[in-house]
This record gives structure tokens, C-alpha cells and sequence, in this order.
């Protein structure tokens, strides 16, 4: 462990912390954070950093040369943007905007960027080349890394490789999780809509065509695809998040329409291919089988995260030089979860790691999360490990 950096770092948090707070408390949308994407370019000036404003919308890039020039460039990315949830943390800084928070840690992801431009700017002569600082918005909608690409991310900041970095509320704090290969899942989203006469359920339910029956038939169908249809060594994942029919007004009235929805998460483009298919296959069916008509829609969102394997080596080795080998699981578990970096690892080499983030502050995605500020110098050190190691003086 690299006791004499984080002891370094850590003269770095308070400014950090302040940073944090005003971030977390003033938290923006998908591709609406104009406030946060000013406070990122304003800072990164004050490091004496190039910056270049609204890519892909409302993204910022920095640009660091070394003391010596070097022909070697790398990236690394931070999202910015904040999920629509209502806080109940208590926190003294917590949002101030209702029904927005930032409950994915992105507050913290910006800092710890920032907290490595910081240092890097002042030891310029601790690498030799070119560090982009990739600070991006819309990831929660998945948007934002395709945003920055079409607008010429990489032609206009020609970098080699491309790292990106996560918390995860699970873990002691100074732990790291990666894997080479598939990391994370693709996303998709799927709607079927059922439809029939209805009728009057209390009379005559005989002469009506009964589609929450064939709603219940189908989400107990769909139970069959990954357990039957996918390979025991694939891993996949269909979940209903929703389902809408009839009224509780009209409790004896037997619904004529009724839609389901819900998400679809898969590694591999061939496993995606047959989650559609047989849900398009269940639906229609069903719908002949009990005299029904049904549509379909399914939108793919995002693409499996695929962390490069030289790539991935290097990420292991910058996180063990911080903290010790012994803090870093090479061998971590796929997340079913989605992220749209993955667009970006499509483009270039690279690799995406896991920052525990402690087991006491709240899972992601929940009106509780906290990003635990302790993380924040080790987020700063695996920058700096990764750019030395990338970029050596």
C-alpha cells in the first residue's frame, strides 16, 4: 500500500469534501448539468488545465501535457449526472432541487477526477504524455457516451485508452473489483400490450375474451425463457416492473386492454437475440391460444460493458499499487447492472473498475445512498497509479 500518497491525498480532502457537498446538494438530469459541467471547467482552469466545454451537450474534457512531452495519451472518465429520486438522508447538504438526487455516487466519481487533475497538474513530471479528463454527462439515461463520441470525443482527443470508475456499496472502503471481459450487462426494456373485447365480469365473464388470464399465463411464461432457453453458463436476466389494466372503479369490469413492461439484461448479442425472440413468440402465442390480439415493442438500450484484457491487467496492477494485491478481486463477479462507458470501450481500449464504497451507506439507486467521502483519496490514487503506469516518466 502507498501509505505516503494517501497520506498526500488526503491534505487534498476538505477542498474535495466542500466540492462534493455542493455538487450533491445542487444536482442535475441527464444532459441538463450545466451548473455542475461550470463548476467542473471552473476548477479544472484553476489547476491550470485546458478545457474544453459542451462535448457531447453539456460535457467537459481536460487536457494535461507532461513537463516532458510525451507521445502516449490516455483518458479518463467521470459521469456527472443525477438520478429523479427524492432524498431521505438528512444529510446537512443534501438536495436542494425536489425529486432530484444524486444517488449514485456521480457526485463523488466528479471529485475524485477532479482531485487527480489536481495532483497531476502539479507533477507534471511524474508522466510522460497526454491525460484527458473526461467528465460526462447523461449516464443515466445511457446517453451521454454516445453523445461525447458523435461529437468527435476521439478524434478531437486522440487518446490510446479509455478508464472509467464506479463505486459500489458493498466492500470495505480501499477495495477494488474488476474482471476482464464481459463487466457489465446490456439494457433493454421491452412493452407487451395485450387486447380483447372486455366485458361485463360479474354477468357475463363467458362471453368475454379474459386478458388478465393471458397477462398472468405470460409473466409466468416468462419465467421459462432463462431458466429454459438460455445456456446454464450465460447469465441473463427478465424482470416485469409494471403491469396496467381495468380500474378499481370498475371493479366487475373485465379489462379490454392490458400492458405489461419490464427490463431485459444480457452479456452476449446472442443471448439478447433469444430474450427477444421468445418474448415476441410468448406473446403472440398466447394471444392465438386464447383469442386475443397483442403488441410487441422491445428497445435495446446500451451494449454489454467489455473491459479490454491488457487493459484490465493494467487497472489491476495501478488499483495493487495503491492498496496492496491483496485488496483487489482480478476476478470479480459480472454486474447485471448497465453502464454507457461500454460505448466508449467499443470505441478504444480500456478497462472499468469497482471502488467499494463501505456497507453502511445505502445501496445505489435508493432514496438512501450516501457516497462515502472516505473513498475519495482512493479513487485519486488509482488515477495517479494508472497514469504513472500508463504513462511512464
Amino acid at each position: 500500500m502507498d501509505k505516503q500518497l494517501l497520506l498526500e491525498l488526503s491534505s487534498f480532502q476538505s477542498e474535495l469534501v466542500e466540492i462534493l457537498q455542493d455538487i450533491h446538494s445542487h444536482p442535475e438530469l441527464s444532459m441538463q448539468e450545466k451548473r455542475t459541467s461550470k463548476l467542473i471547467a471552473d476548477k479544472l482552469r484553476e489547476y491550470d488545465i485546458t478545457v474544453t466545454e459542451n462535448v457531447g451537450r453539456t460535457g467537459v474534457v481536460g487536457t494535461l501535457e507532461s513537463t516532458n512531452s510525451g507521445d502516449e495519451s490516455i483518458g479518463l472518465r467521470a459521469d456527472i449526472d443525477a438520478l429523479g429520486l427524492t432524498e431521505k438522508t438528512d444529510l446537512a447538504y443534501s438536495s436542494t432541487v425536489p425529486g432530484v438526487m444524486h444517488a449514485c455516487g456521480h457526485d463523488g466519481h466528479t471529485v475524485m477526477l477532479l482531485g487527480a487533475a489536481k495532483y497531476l497538474s502539479k507533477h507534471r513530471d511524474s508522466f510522460r504524455g497526454t491525460v484527458y479528463f473526461i467528465f460526462q454527462p447523461g449516464e443515466e439515461k445511457l446517453e451521454g457516451a454516445l453523445a461525447m463520441i458523435n461529437d468527435k470525443l476521439f478524434e478531437r482527443f486522440p487518446m490510446r485508452a479509455v478508464y472509467g470508475l464506479h463505486n459500489l456499496s458493498q466492500g470495505d472502503v480501499g477495495k477494488f473489483h474488476i474482471r476482464p471481459g464481459s463487466m457489465m450487462a446490456a439494457s433493454d426494456r421491452w412493452y407487451v400490450t395485450f387486447r380483447g373485447s372486455g366485458g361485463y365480469g360479474g354477468a357475463n365473464p363467458h362471453l368475454t375474451t379474459d386478458l388478465t388470464v393471458v397477462q398472468a399465463q405470460f409473466i409466468l411464461a416468462l419465467q421459462t425463457v432463462v431458466s429454459r432457453n438460455i445456456a446454464a453458463a450465460d447469465s441473463a436476466v427478465i424482470s416485469v416492473g409494471a403491469i396496467q389494466g381495468g380500474s378499481f372503479n370498475g371493479l366487475n369490469i373485465m379489462p379490454s386492454e392490458v400492458r405489461i413492461g419490464g427490463t431485459a439484461r444480457s452479456f452476449t448479442k446472442s443471448v439478447r437475440n433469444t430474450i427477444e425472440r421468445r418474448i415476441r413468440e410468448l406473446a403472440h402465442g398466447l394471444a392465438e391460444s386464447f383469442g386475443c390480439v397483442t403488441q410487441v415493442e422491445y428497445y435495446r438500450f446500451g451494449v454489454p460493458l467489455i473491459n479490454h484484457e491488457t487493459e484490465t491487467s493494467k487497472a489491476i496492477k495501478a488499483a495493487g499499487l495503491l492498496v496492496g494485491e491483496e485488496n483487489v478481486n482480478g476476478h470479480a463477479s459480472a454486474l447485471t447492472a448497465a453502464e454507457d462507458f461500454a460505448y466508449m470501450l467499443e470505441e478504444k481500449p480500456g478497462a472499468y473498475i469497482i471502488l467499494a464504497n463501505g456497507s453502511k451507506h445505502g445501496p445505489v439507486h435508493s432514496p438512501t445512498y450516501v457516497f462515502n467521502p472516505e473513498c475519495i483519496p482512493f479513487g485519486i490514487g488509482y488515477w495517479i497509479k494508472l497514469v504513472q503506469l500508463e504513462l511512464k516518466p
